[in-house]
């Protein structure tokens, strides 16, 4: 016939002579006649040797993918690729001669490493990397080049190994150079069949103590399968920052994934005309134990993993519930939905990691920030957060049939009524909001919300501001739901009477009935108790009636529960460590707040170090006439030098370091702080116990005098130059300017 064949490299094909003189060619065709020729390819042998490697490999590449042996099918895959290449390169014909024998020489290696890896027979070469001829080659030449060849192979091996442990070292050395840690997620695609929109509230989570230790990343999702905001599509990435030593420690950390449909009441109710919609309903939850990266055992930063996805059992299963369910059992029925994300483990604190690696974490990366101080606070690292967790609530049917659908909004008021703007955060990667409404569960008496909110308001307005709940029935029909209006009120002031912060854990708060209107008026509740401690506290009595009048408002048999974290390196939950901040106020209380000061936990002390350093020196360079305050001040310093100094806090070392660099500013410190160390030494029979203490904060006393010397130095220097005074505050900062004609200023 005159059909083509279909030939490849290393095919036999015979070519028969007819008795016309034609010629046919069948391919491989064992032939009995005597005229036969073999096609010898136009490619190298070690182009031939290459492809016939490839397809032996691309075998045993799918048995190891079928088998799911990840390490060995990522290995084989890696030496492909790189064979794939250098094939391409070496047909191009472009290659310089010596280029190309050192490119023969990398195939050949890789080869014959890869046939060792997967235990295929050995191929001997001579020196150059060509096949050794069996025929032409005698025994010992190819026993003596096969045992080369072995050796040669093995040290190969041990190479990779040791290339390998030392990428670990390496990585291992630079975690335990910083106490700071983060964990960078990717999410990749969420396949479940919502029908609905939805929020996906991602978080890191303890199992053990039933809690979540990390803000929300959030990422709305839209009914039609991809994320709502279009522009984020490809890019939905998070880092979860300030991990430290502690959550190393811990047995346990998961990675719960949180999925609420926003729309009705019941997916079921297909009538959307008549019907409620922007409503929060639990949907289901994803979780994966992650203990093993984020301890840093495992590291694989290109594998996608797939959290399988649990739906609610019922449309009034608590989230919490599903998400402790999911974590005790062994099997997720999960019928192909769930989540895709890839998980990485980076050292560094924010600044660092957006440093060391722009590539994964950039200005639009989500920040979500541990809920708990990091490790080491930097000078200059403001933060004032406070989370806010719907923990439960008990409400009475009241006049309804069966239980209400109780919706919790929360919301953000000054004392004057006036509610704060975009001071509410549900998640890292969304825009702060006005109010925040939760989730809906269905005819349930005793809600479980456990939902965590962060409340970032500037600092000046916190004293003035209070959290407001309002609790409201909603109904699945839209026309009912619209009738339904608040019917009860709990509050919560940010700052107490002694002006310390809203104190951290459980507020069981009163749950206050009036008229709608009335509610809305903050002049009516907030003269009221806030909590059934401060009503016991100002005498109210907690038993009796189920319901108390107090003006306008009276007292709900209802009941509702919220749990606060405050995160502030301005705002502190301790009065003793407040009347030192804020000694300007009162100064007759001076000389106790020094005092009671060495008396305040460490930890409270190192969260506001750079105010409170600003503080004591302040206090001395104000009255620097005067040596009242010098040997409090002096012993307060030893004080936070010595906490410095203790195992537990000696990860603040920078930190000190950077504030007598950067930040400190007495510049007649220097006088003050020689004369009380003179005094100590001069009086070392009678001030034994105080003088040890200085010895041993003896480098930081010195630097702190050495830094202020040369501060005073400077200035005056200045002052010389200039020839007119340069007026300065004590808790100024000293800027010098250099000009276009090369003149400073101060």
């Amino acid at each position: 016939g005159e059909e083509e064949l279909s030939l490849q490299i290393g095919d036999t094909v015979h070519i028969l002579e007819t008795h016309e003189g034609e010629r046919r060619c069948l391919k491989g065709v064992s032939c009995p006649r005597r005229h036969k020729e073999t096609v010898i390819p136009n490619e190298l042998p070690l182009v031939q040797e290459v492809t016939t490697t490839l397809r032996e490999w691309a075998t045993i590449w799918r048995d190891l993918y079928v088998g799911n042996k990840r390490e060995m099918f990522n290995s084989v895959r890696d030496m492909i690729y790189d064979l794939i290449e250098w094939r391409s390169q070496i047909l191009s014909g472009t290659l310089p001669q010596d280029e190309l024998t050192e490119l023969k020489q990398k195939v050949t290696s890789k080869i014959d490493y890869g046939n060792k890896y997967l235990d295929l027979d050995l191929v001997v070469r001579d020196k150059d990397g060509n096949i050794l001829d069996p025929e032409i080659t005698s025994t010992v030449s190819l026993f003596r080049a096969h045992e080369a060849a072995s050796k040669q192979i093995e040290d190969r091996i041990q190479e990779e190994k040791s290339q390998k442990q030392n990428i670990d070292l390496t990585r291992q050395a630079k975690f335990a150079s910083t106490p700071a840690f983060a964990l960078f997620v990717t999410l990749k695609n969420v396949v479940c069949k919502i029908g609905e929109d939805a929020e996906v509230l991602m978080s890191l989570y303890d199992p053990l103590e039933s809690k979540f230790i990390s803000e929300n990343y959030l990422v709305k999702w839209s009914s039609s399968g991809l994320v709502k905001d279009i522009d984020q599509l490809h890019n939905l990435r998070a880092v979860f920052t300030d991990l430290g030593s502690e959550d190393l420690k811990r047995e346990k950390i998961s990675f719960v994934c949180q999925i609420v449909r926003v729309g009705r009441m019941e997916l079921r109710d297909n009538n959307t005309k008549k019907l409620t919609s922007g409503l929060r309903r639990p949907f289901g939850v994803a979780v994966m134990d992650v203990t093993d990266i984020i301890t840093g055992k495992t590291d694989d930063e290109d594998k996608q993993h797939f959290i399988p996805f649990q739906p609610v059992a019922g449309e009034n299963d608590f989230l919490q519930t599903v998400i402790n369910k999911v974590i005790a059992a062994k099997e997720v029925n999960h019928k192909g939905q769930g989540l895709w994300v890839t998980l990485k483990l980076l050292p560094g604190d924010v600044h660092q990691i957006r440093k060391d690696f722009p590539h994964l974490v950039d200005r639009s990366t989500a920040v979500a920030r541990k809920m708990g101080f990091p490790e080491i606070i930097m000078p200059g690292d403001v933060r004032n957060d406070i989370y806010v967790t719907l923990a439960l609530g008990d409400f009475d049917k009241g006049n309804k049939t069966k239980p209400k659908n109780i919706e919790v909004i929360m919301s953000v008021y000054d004392e004057d009524g006036k509610k704060l703007e975009n001071v509410i955060f549900p998640g890292a990667g969304d825009d702060g909001i006005i109010e925040y409404k939760s989730v809906i569960y269905y005819q349930v008496k005793q809600s479980r919300w456990f939902e965590t909110i962060k409340v970032a308001i500037p600092i000046e307005d916190v004293n003035r501001s209070h959290l407001r709940f309002t609790f409201r029935h909603r109904s699945s029909q839209d026309t009912k739901d619209k009738s339904e209006k608040i019917f009860a009120l709990s509050f919560v002031k940010l700052m107490r009477y002694d002006g310390t912060t809203l104190r951290d854990g459980e507020h069981d708060l009163i749950v206050y009935k009036a008229e709608a209107k009335k509610l809305e008026d903050s002049s009516v509740y907030l003269s009221l108790p806030a909590t059934k401690l401060e009503m016991e506290e100002k005498g109210y009595s907690t038993t009796g009636k189920s319901a108390q009048n107090l003006g306008n408002c009276s007292i709900s048999k209802d009941s509702f529960q919220i749990s606060t974290l405050v995160c502030s390196t301005k705002l502190t939950q301790n009065v003793d460590l407040l009347g030192l901040l804020k000694w300007r106020s009162n100064t007759s209380l001076l000389q106790q707040n020094l005092r009671q000061l060495m008396k305040v936990e460490g930890g409270e002390v190192v969260k506001f170090l750079q105010d409170t350093l600003d503080a004591l020196f302040n206090i001395m360079m104000e009255n620097s006439d005067s040596d009242t305050f010098d040997t409090l001040v002096f012993d307060a310093l030893v004080f936070i030098i010595g906490l410095i100094a203790d195992r537990k806090f000696q990860h603040f070392n920078p930190v000190l370091e950077t504030y007598i660099r950067k930040h400190f500013s007495a510049t007649l410190a220097y006088t003050k702080l020689t004369k009380v160390l003179k005094n100590y030494v001069d009086n070392a029979e009678k001030l034994t116990e105080q003088l040890l203490k200085a010895m041993k904060a003896l480098e930081y006393i010195f630097k702190f005098i050495v830094r202020s010397r040369v501060l005073f130095n400077h200035i005056s220097w200045r002052r010389r130059r200039s020839n007119r005074p340069l007026p300065l505050t004590c808790s100024g900062s000293l800027t010098v300017l250099l000009g276009a004609a090369g003149e400073r200023r101060l």
